[in-house]
């Protein structure tokens, strides 16, 4: 492993310029008169995003906020690994690796990071001050692209373990959603010696299914909700999982595409009765979607849905994540069995919020980290 050096985030004026060139000249497809929403991203909603990001988004001002906070770059394991670092101000801060999924990227829980690591500037204790990192999943961001097959949820754990050690942590506590749950999840399953706790806003596994002669009415409504979101949702992760190259061409090519593509998933996955602007601004949604353009990382971040498929997270009879772990869960995006969710993970805070979707990071900030101080106190000292 190498040492860890700064980094300072860059775009060249010649790729901002060959941006808005591409979108001025997207050839967009026809659409339906009264499609909105119901056919994928609506037509006017993407016409508009990509004039925004064209003429009217300020890279340059968010490039710099990011470059404000402590960008770093690491090798580890042969793995070239972009992180946050921001130390904690308090009497013993723990340290805490946040681990985002897709269509997110770090950006996603940039802006927690001084209330997680500096509570009492911003009204909290200063006893629940974390070290914050807050690495780009590899294949994401300023992290290494995978040039060999293989980089798994698994693989990822593994990393992270080797980061944390890297920045001179024994022992820590994690915290993911989407991918990042499944890398956590791993964590507490393959580094249990390492870790303080986890904490998780998705169950990303369940206990091997048990055959039972009656199925009660909560578990068959849970059965239906899943069904039914596979057939009206799933697709994406579908031609992800099996043929991302295919999906990557056209995607890589045109930012307007890509904007598409990740605008429908912060729409559909996130609190905002259809209006993804309620949750989200425009400058968010563009600086995570900017983040994948400029990085060229389209193809690389789908890719681990395959990679996955291909070496899944699963668990057998009898196994169990044996550390503290917390759960975030929303009821908009359907909540699992807690009983179930016993059997396998060692339950220590289960908060179900009414409000509140997939992209915690950004659409409940204060709510997420709350949750985090509060499950992770009794677990200091």
């Amino acid at each position: 492993m190498s040492g860890a050096d700064e980094y300072e985030i860059r775009v060249d004026d010649a790729q901002l310029e060959d941006l808005r060139r591409r979108l001025d000249l997207t050839r967009w497809p026809d659409a339906l008169d009264d499609a909105g929403w119901d056919y994928g991203t609506d037509a006017g909603y993407a016409r508009e995003l990509a004039r925004y990001w064209a003429h009217d988004f300020d890279w340059r001002a968010q490039e710099a906020a990011l470059n404000a906070l402590p960008n770093r770059r690491s090798v580890i394991d042969g793995v070239g690994i972009h992180y946050i670092h921001v130390p904690g101000k308090g009497p013993s801060p723990m340290p805490l690796v946040l681990s985002h999924g897709w269509p997110s990227s770090f950006y996603e829980f940039c802006g927690m990071a001084g209330a997680l690591s500096d509570p009492a500037a911003h009204g909290g204790d200063p006893a629940d001050a974390f070290d914050v990192v807050i690495p780009s999943l590899p294949g994401y961001g300023f992290s290494d692209r995978p040039t060999q097959r293989g980089m798994s949820p698994r693989r990822i754990a593994t990393l992270w373990a080797g980061l944390m050690s890297h920045l001179g942590y024994d022992r820590f506590a994690a915290h993911g959603g989407d991918w990042g749950s499944y890398v956590t999840s791993l964590l507490g399953f393959q580094h249990a010696d390492r870790m303080i706790g986890i904490h998780l806003s998705m169950v990303p596994q369940a206990p091997p299914s048990r055959p039972t002669s009656t199925e009660d009415a909560a578990a068959a409504k849970r059965r239906r909700a899943r069904s039914r979101w596979r057939q009206e949702e799933g697709g994406y992760s579908a031609i992800q999982s099996t043929k991302p190259q295919t999906l990557a061409y056209g995607l890589n090519d045109s930012p307007a595409g890509t904007a598409a593509w990740i605008a429908e998933k912060w729409r559909s996955w996130s609190d905002c009765d259809g209006d993804v602007e309620r949750a989200f601004s425009k400058d968010q949604l563009l600086t995570n979607i900017s983040i994948y353009w400029f990085t060229e990382t389209i193809n690389s971040s789908v890719r681990l849905y395959a990679e996955s498929r291909r070496d899944p997270v699963a668990v057998a009879e009898g196994d169990r994540i044996d550390v503290p772990t917390g759960f975030l869960l929303f009821h908009r995006q359907g909540v699992p069995s807690e009983r179930r969710t016993r059997e396998l993970y060692d339950v220590r805070r289960w908060t179900v919020s009414e409000t509140g979707g997939h992209f915690t990071g950004l659409e409940t900030p204060d709510l997420l980290a709350e949750e985090l101080r509060a499950h992770f106190r009794p677990l200091r000292g």
